[in-house]
């Protein structure tokens, strides 16, 4: 099964602030095509992160960046809207590897 990943990465006031308003917006997200999602926190900056958040294609994907709820949100959860990025992928191929 193919899908999108958007990779979102960005700069907030306060990490624990955004991550409260982040969980808050969920069930928004479920319910506007974000199937699976991870957060990365950078180690040499507490307030940087991506996120990926998965979608079953690049049009669900795009509309939910689109939506105004979501700009407010983000601003209310304190992103820097100069940092914000968010680029599109295709998933091509997708595995685990294990050792021996």
């Amino acid at each position: 099964m193919s899908s999108t990943t958007a990779l979102v990465r960005h700069r907030v006031a306060n990490y624990d602030a955004w991550k409260t308003e982040y969980d808050s917006f969920a069930p928004i997200q479920a319910k506007n095509g974000v199937r699976a999602h991870q957060v990365l926190r950078s180690q040499d900056n507490p307030n940087e992160v991506v996120i990926t958040h998965t979608f079953e294609d690049l049009g669900k994907a795009k509309a939910f960046f689109a939506m105004p709820e979501l700009k407010q949100a983000m601003s209310k959860a304190g992103v820097q809207d100069d940092s914000l990025k968010v680029a599109f992928y295709d998933e091509v191929e997708a595995g685990t590897l294990i050792t021996a």
